[in-house]
Order: C-alpha cells, then structure tokens, then sequence
C-alpha cells in the first residue's frame, strides 16, 4: 500500500516537491490547506508522514510550526533544504500582455513584486496557496489569470511558463522536515543531526552552560530558537539542532543536557540534508 503523504497545499507545491523528492510518485497526498489540519490528519492516522516547512532563508523560521511539532509530539524523521523557485504560468495560448491578474500566496507576491513593476497593468491578488491556483487556473480554464508557482504545477497542470524565475532574491531557500507520530528508527548509521527542545531554569548562565556541553561534546550548533512557555511570563523553551560525527559524543551531551534542564524533548534523530 501506499504511503499516504500531508502536506501543506496542493498537488504541485513545493511541500509536494519535498515529498516526490523522498519517497517517489507511487505516493497518495493528502493536501491540507493549513499546518494544523496537516497534524490532525497525522493525529487521526488518515495520513502515515506530513510534510513541514520549518524555516526560510528570506523570512526566517515559521515559529508555529515548532510548537506544532512539540505540542503534539512529532518525529522528525527526515529534512531537505530546497532551492525556492517561482514560475509565472498561465493557459496555453497566452503572452504576458494577455494577463490580467496574478493570483498566489502572499509570500510567493511578495518575492516577485519587482519583476511586476515592469507591468503595471497586472493587478497583484493574494490567495490561499501557489499550487492551488494554478490547479484551478486549470480546471476552470480561466483566461487573463496567472499562477506563481513551482515548475512542477506546471507539469502537472498543463500550463504554460510565461517567465521563468521571477523572484527578487534567486539565493532563496527553505528547509523542509518530514514528521510523523511514531518514534523514529534510523539507525545509529543513519543518524548525524538531532533537534532538540529544552527549558532552563530562569537564572544567570543556565543557557551558556548548555552551550558549553554541546561545544565539549563536539556538537555543531546549526540552529536555536527560543519560544515563550505559555501561560508562564518569560520563560522560555529552545529548539536547537545540532550536527555530529560521532554518535557516542551526540549521546554524551544528550545525557548531560537532560540532567541540566527543567524539561528535555528530543523532536527527532536524522540525517543532516544540508547540500
């Protein structure tokens, strides 16, 4: 049987893309419209992975998907850092000068605004998700409308690329992480990142004490973000992500940092899919 794949948005997106990446085309998608009906689906088992997008090299980390992921206590299993590309596309049959309106997500508008300047007769309209549009562009056969989307929905849909890469920023990349429910079992082989979430105690150096056993145990720190503790004013949790060579000093620290912290959380033991 197939393995029924979340992701945010529709077919064609990039969260499809990240998916098709890791496990091919025999897959059934489960497309959900927000992160939090993606961790329902995962919840009520009507899909085996989500997909998440965790963070972005333009607009930074998408802090409520941490908490979705510690809340509910997702895995994470996998990751891809992808390439972030957007596609202007249409009906076939269409020039840029046939194009009345451009519809996508806010975020896709936002990155490619510059290159509209150069048309100012083309109205700009946010809408729900990238793919999504261009899937209805096509079903609907709606002319004088364009998608900015990933190549792939063009592929998909059978629309015709009016321009290609039109963001502002071309070095613009998001990292994707695959979650489920069950505990992973990578193998220690397989292993050479983990993400972790830890709370400290609210005194002076807590943290920088933290650090210390991860630089002693040759931990890598790629990443901290720190989260308010609701209902409790200024304290905080942290997510890091830290890379190694060897798994005995990752299991060191981890050993260490469970002892020195208030609450520890290990989100997911995987390999690093940094390019």
């Amino acid at each position: 049987m197939n393995k029924v794949i979340a992701i945010q948005g529709a077919e064609g997106s990039n969260h499809h893309k990240v998916a098709r990446d890791f496990y091919g085309d025999n897959i059934q998608l489960k497309e959900c419209m927000s992160f939090d009906a993606l961790v329902d689906s995962l919840l009520d088992k009507s899909a085996d992975l989500g997909v998440m997008a965790l963070e972005n090299t333009i607009a930074g980390s998408i802090i409520p998907n941490y908490a979705l992921i510690d809340k509910n206590n997702l895995h994470i299993i996998d990751e891809e850092y992808l390439n972030i590309h957007h596609h202007l596309m249409a009906l076939k049959g269409q020039q840029i000068h046939d194009i009345q309106e451009v519809w996508s997500h806010p975020m896709a508008l936002l990155q490619c605004k510059e290159f509209f300047k150069q048309y100012p007769q083309i109205k700009l309209v946010e809408d729900v998700d990238t793919a999504e549009v261009a899937k209805r562009i096509s079903k609907e056969n709606l002319k004088g409308i364009a998608a900015i989307a990933p190549k792939i929905a063009a592929e998909i849909f059978d629309l015709a690329i009016l321009e290609d890469e039109i963001q502002t920023i071309k070095e613009n990349s998001t990292r994707f992480v695959i979650v489920q429910i069950k505990e992973p079992n990578n193998g220690i082989d397989n292993i050479n990142k983990a993400s972790l979430k830890f709370q400290l105690n609210h005194k002076r150096g807590s943290l920088a004490a933290i650090l210390n056993v991860l630089s002693d145990c040759k931990m890598n720190l790629t990443k901290i973000q720190s989260l308010p503790v609701i209902e409790m004013p200024w304290k905080y949790s942290f997510f890091v992500d830290v890379t190694f060579d060897d798994y005995s000093n990752y299991k060191k620290a981890e050993s260490i940092i469970q002892i020195m912290a208030e609450e520890f959380k290990i989100l997911g033991t995987y390999k690093n899919g940094r390019q």
